[in-house]
């Protein structure tokens, strides 16, 4: 063949070899292709695959927290309680010499039934509707109340975490009394609200952790029976009587949840004192926070009465707790000597929300064996008769009427049985 020939030859066979026939004789092998006669075909590389991470992160473990078994992976439960009303005849009875750390009262016996209770709860908190005294103090009861300080420690000791501090009484003893209640809470350990030393403390929402939850408690008072409070911050009160200043604790509640809060309970100081039915008021106040969205329970005390429990729109409203101790009253105010404990349990749910899965009450009453004790009156009996048999089913009949009077029981509430834990 010429040499223009074989030039032609090779361009046709380069060309071919480009357009893809490396299968014909001559075109030069592609990686992994036959290099040559005789040579074996080349293994392509393996892909590199990433090191497994030496150390993973545990799926968290289940919270399930104190109280009734959790439905979720975590659940966190609150008790709560109504107002703690010492008159002269209560505190007198536990009176006892000076101690060494300056006490004069001794109320661990007085609270002692409620710890299996609060023992059952991931966060307690009470009502302290009246100023405590100075360690020496001058005591006194209504209309302008000085209650022993030695209240708080034993109300710490019992089981509460939590005192709310907005009341009627707020400043019956003035700014001074309403600062030395805050000391005397501090000094017990007990977080608090609703009252407070320095301007810009009232705007700030208290938000205390229990079992990994973040809970906000939003409470206010209607009024200070004309009281002079010498600044308007030291009271979450509007400064008119009988307005809860709604508008206020939504935006507190708010700001609870621009600062984490998980939970918002709001707590309202209203009410009318004896009645076993909520007010229009209480009513038209409870649903107003509810519907702000921002809330996720809300419970109310002043009226020294137990009142209903409601399933509203979702969410649940206890419109009065009752006491959790005081004085005997006379019979035509038996309310008066009728108390309740609750507690709420909330699960959190796969998208981070939260919901109520149990609601449960507790009746007690005031005396035991001729002595005053905070005294559960439970069907179970967890601490034998209070006062008689049937004076204790009374006070628990007329309890549960009471609390179901708005249906809450077709929504799942129930008695609070420490024997079913």
């Amino acid at each position: 063949m010429s040499r223009a020939g074989r030039s032609l030859t090779a361009a046709l066979l380069a060309a071919l070899c480009a357009l893809g026939a490396a299968g014909l004789a001559g075109c030069a092998p592609e990686p992994g292709d036959v290099a040559a006669e005789g040579t074996a075909p080349k293994t392509p590389a393996p892909t590199p695959t990433p090191d497994p991470d030496p150390d993973p992160e545990p799926p968290p473990a289940p919270r399930p927290g104190a109280g009734p078994p959790c439905p979720t992976d975590h659940c966190v439960s609150v008790a709560f309680a109504g107002d703690f009303l010492f008159h002269p005849g209560l505190w007198r009875p536990f009176e006892v010499p000076l101690t060494e750390a300056g006490e004069r009262f001794d109320f661990a016996p007085l609270f002692a039934g409620a710890r299996a209770y609060l023992d059952r709860a991931d966060l307690a908190i009470y009502q302290q509707e009246t100023p405590l005294a100075e360690a020496d103090g001058k005591y006194s009861g209504y209309p302008l109340f000085n209650t022993p300080r030695e209240v708080a420690g034993a109300a710490k000791g019992v089981g509460f975490d939590v005192a709310t501090t907005a009341s009627n009484h707020s400043v019956d003893m003035g700014s001074e009394g309403l600062v030395r209640t805050l000391d005397a809470l501090d000094e017990a350990g007990l977080a608090h609200t609703g009252t407070y030393r320095a301007e810009g403390e009232r705007d700030v929402p208290l938000i205390v952790e229990a079992n990994d939850a973040k809970v906000a408690i939003i409470t206010s008072t209607y009024g200070l029976n004309g009281n002079f409070n010498e600044f308007d911050w030291q009271v979450d009160f509007s400064g008119t009587d009988f307005d809860l200043d709604i508008d206020r604790a939504i935006a507190k509640a708010r700001k609870a949840r621009e600062l984490g809060a998980d939970l918002v309970i709001g707590v309202q100081h209203n009410g009318v004192e004896y009645w076993s039915e909520p007010s229009d008021s209480q009513v038209a106040d409870a649903h107003a926070l509810m519907d702000s969205g921002e809330f996720d329970f809300m419970y109310s005390h002043h009226s020294h009465s137990i009142q209903p429990f409601e399933f509203y729109d979702g969410h649940w409203i206890n419109y009065g707790t009752g006491n959790f101790i005081s004085e005997s009253a006379p019979k035509e105010r038996r309310v008066n000597n009728e108390f309740l404990l609750s507690r709420v349990q909330f699960a959190e749910q796969p998208d981070g929300s939260w919901d109520a899965t149990d609601l449960a009450w507790a009746a007690a009453t005031n005396t035991q064996a001729g002595e005053y004790r905070w005294c559960s009156v439970a069907s179970d009996g967890p601490q034998g008769e209070c006062q008689w048999a049937e004076f204790d089913a009374d006070v628990r009949e007329r309890t549960r009427t009471t609390v179901e009077s708005m249906g809450a029981a077709e929504h799942g509430l129930h008695e609070w049985l420490l024997s079913e834990e």
